[in-house]
């Protein structure tokens, strides 16, 4: 979380001070936006704050979720409390599924009924030239640090998805003022609320996957089974289990046939260091658990499992 941007400047802060920066210019424009769609009765500024809402949400689930997950394992939660992250991106997940669908619903009903419809266009512009900057900006102090950490790119192109939604607003509230044709914030807000709707599906995919205790999404067992099958010394790998805490926090559990011959070399336990390594160096897997059984053992314990 420090890497620094050689050139200096507030983009060579750390990647969490960044983050929290632009956390903090993300909510302070979301709040405008609401403010801005109640006053000028734009749908589609409310859908744009909806929209800023998913990275603001997203960037606060991070930070807490980075402070609990350092707090230290106990007798009652022996992985400590890295899930912290997962409860919340659930929360999450459920609050966008639920704004997309309401701003969807009244997004139709305006379309139908248009003439009930009375939109302040110059307002919303201006409203939304400033969900734009704000998001340029945001981009800006994030485009060096993404380039060399894989979650500060993630906010970065959350960020990206935002100011294409501060764009079709723009769009909506010049047509709105030119022509006075009021449907224009209605399509907006639809076009906003489809680019909501993937992001929060995929999220609650990986949120069931890892409740689901499944393999984490880009994990072949049968990959990493070969692989520790070629180890010399490993005759069998069996009982192999493979899910996540969270995010990026892979836990592997198998039993290993071994070798008797390992055993009376007293090598098991660089063996053991081998496998682990292993696991850690091709397959970033950190917490890894390995029983080592003798040879003859392991084939007995696989046929009666």
């Amino acid at each position: 979380m420090h890497d620094h941007d050689p050139a200096g400047g507030i983009r060579s802060f750390s990647n969490r001070r960044l983050l929290t920066i632009s956390l903090c210019l993300t909510a302070t424009v979301m709040i405008v936006q609401v403010v801005g769609a109640v006053l000028t009765g734009s749908l589609a500024l409310l859908a744009d704050a909806a929209h800023m809402f998913t990275d603001a949400s997203a960037l606060v689930i991070a930070l807490i979720a980075s402070t609990v997950a350092a707090r230290p394992a106990d007798d009652r939660r022996t992985f400590g409390y890295q899930r912290a992250e997962v409860f919340g991106a659930l929360i999450n997940a459920i609050i966008l599924i639920v704004l997309a669908a309401t701003v969807g619903v009244e997004g139709v009903r305006r379309l139908i009924e248009p003439a009930e419809t009375e939109v302040a266009g110059p307002l919303m512009l201006v409203v939304a030239i400033i969900g734009l900057i704000a998001n340029m900006i945001a981009m800006w102090l994030l485009s060096a640090a993404q380039k060399t950490n894989i979650n500060v790119r993630g906010a970065y192109l959350e960020v990206l998805g935002d100011m294409i939604g501060s764009a079709a607003v723009i769009v909506a509230a010049v047509v709105i003022v030119v022509t006075g044709w009021m449907p224009a914030d209605a399509i907006a807000s639809l076009f906003i609320a489809v680019m909501i709707i993937p992001r929060a599906v995929s999220l609650l995919r990986e949120v069931f996957s890892v409740l689901a205790e499944s393999a984490p999404k880009d994990t072949h067992v049968g990959e990493i089974r070969d692989h520790l099958q070629g180890i010399h010394g490993v005759t069998g790998v069996h009982d192999v289990h493979v899910w996540q805490l969270t995010r990026g926090a892979p836990v592997f559990t198998a039993h290993v046939g071994v070798d008797p011959e390992v055993f009376a070399a007293g090598r098991a336990g660089d063996l053991l260091e081998e496998l682990q390594a292993c696991l850690s160096d091709h397959f970033d897997v950190e917490h890894s658990t390995f029983q080592l059984e003798p040879d003859g053992r392991a084939e007995c314990t696989e046929t009666h499992a």
